[in-house]
């Protein structure tokens, strides 16, 4: 069976033939194809390459990219086929960012036949380095957790399938076996995202901590707690300060978000209380002691897993900064979702089947007009519909409409 290729390999051709004088980087989370995808771009082109991962137990020097670099410069190539350099988890490397201009530069000065690709699985030291070293010259691809729609092509997963599973490929051959699908989740994936996208990269004065945010967003998926209530669950808790900052870490790692209250003219409102959503299905279930029948036969859990997948889906595929993720609350008035983008506002509602809610979406909309609305689930957009496109193909449709 000829392998499963994302869209993201068709994009990445594109640009290494057209954008000669732009350095390709790739973003996106652990595990879910990004070195998989490149492997499969290099296999079709069938042009000299030169691979390197950075993913070490201690991060590397700049001397190590400077080593790769010469060896890519050093292959052998032709006007119609030049050398493609693949740098994985770049933002291991210190002081990357100044180390690739430099040479970029000296590349695109000197002419040389080299096309550069770089890898990372940390969306704030790649963006830092990017946005401090690179402004101008790279192009920016991003790889987000596998949709619906792609686990259905590549695995045939039904959506109910597909909410417990998530979208990690690797998981795929043992989705028969829960217990051994739990323990490769939590030990394979889960604990290298925390603690060598996170803990390896930044200062975390309390590891343990951190962990346990963790493990606690995703025991309330879709779920605004305060910080308040956090600092009463959790051990060895510093203040709402630390707390914040420590879920601002994991969202760096693609794994818990926790999205602000919608403030009009502001977007967000810092400092309120936030709502959980885990980027991808796997981080809840690996965690939970429920197995699959009984996750789906729990209303209400199965209702916060299918508007925490609604948040998820937004948040893979509508990014910052252009898009903005919150939700608004006033009393017991709450809407599921509001997407901004610039002066454009949407306001989504779920459907998802949780008893004991009451729809915020009219007094949102008598409070901001302006606001387009959609509901997904129940008598809105079929969540077979939502889960196989891109959201953005939704909110253009609504805003047009």
């Amino acid at each position: 069976m000829k392998p499963f290729q994302r869209a993201l390999v068709d994009d990445l051709q594109r640009a290494v033939r057209r954008d000669r004088s732009l350095l390709q980087v790739v973003v996106g989370p652990r595990q879910v194809g990004k070195t998989t995808a490149v492997d499969q771009l290099l296999d079709r082109l069938r042009q000299p390459s030169h691979v390197a991962a950075a993913d070490t137990a201690l991060p590397p020097g700049p001397e190590w990219i400077e080593s790769h670099w010469s060896a890519a410069r050093a292959l052998p190539t032709r006007a119609d086929a030049p050398a493609i350099l693949v740098l994985d988890e770049i933002q291991k490397v210190r002081g990357w960012g100044e180390v690739v201009k430099r040479l970029w530069d000296e590349t695109i000065r000197a002419r040389r036949p080299l096309r550069v690709i770089l890898l990372g699985s940390s969306s704030l030291l790649l963006q830092r380095g990017l946005t401090e070293s690179l402004a101008g010259r790279f192009l920016l691809h991003r790889c987000p957790h596998w949709s619906w729609a792609e686990c259905r092509e590549a695995f045939g997963w039904d959506l109910d399938r597909w909410l417990f599973l998530g979208g990690y490929p690797g998981t795929a051959p043992f989705a028969d076996d829960e217990a051994l699908w739990k323990r490769y989740v939590a030990d394979s994936l889960v604990e290298p995202a925390i603690a060598r996208d996170v803990l390896q990269l930044q200062t975390v004065h309390k590891p343990s901590l951190l962990r346990h945010l963790f493990a606690f967003a995703a025991a309330f998926p879709a779920q605004h707690v305060s910080y308040n209530k956090m600092l009463g669950q959790l051990q060895d808790v510093g203040n709402t300060t630390t707390l914040a900052h420590y879920l601002k870490l994991l969202e760096t790692a693609f794994l818990v978000s926790g999205l602000e209250l919608y403030s009009a003219g502001r977007g967000r409102r810092r400092g309120s209380s936030p709502k959980f959503v885990v980027w991808n299905s796997a981080l809840i279930h690996a965690l939970s002691p429920l197995s699959f029948a009984e996750a789906r036969r729990d209303g209400g859990w199965w209702g916060r897993v299918v508007e925490n997948a609604v948040g998820a889906h937004l948040l893979n595929h509508l990014s910052e900064p252009v898009w903005q993720v919150t939700y608004w609350r006033v009393g017991d008035q709450e809407v599921d979702f509001v997407v901004t983008r610039g002066r454009e506002v949407w306001a989504l509602e779920v459907k998802s089947g949780r008893p004991g809610r009451l729809s915020g979406l009219a007094a949102f909309r008598a409070r901001y007009p302006h606001a387009h609305a959609l509901v997904v689930g129940g008598h809105g957009i079929p969540l077979e519909v939502f889960f196989a496109r891109a959201p953005a193909d939704f909110l253009t449709e609504v805003r047009s409409a």
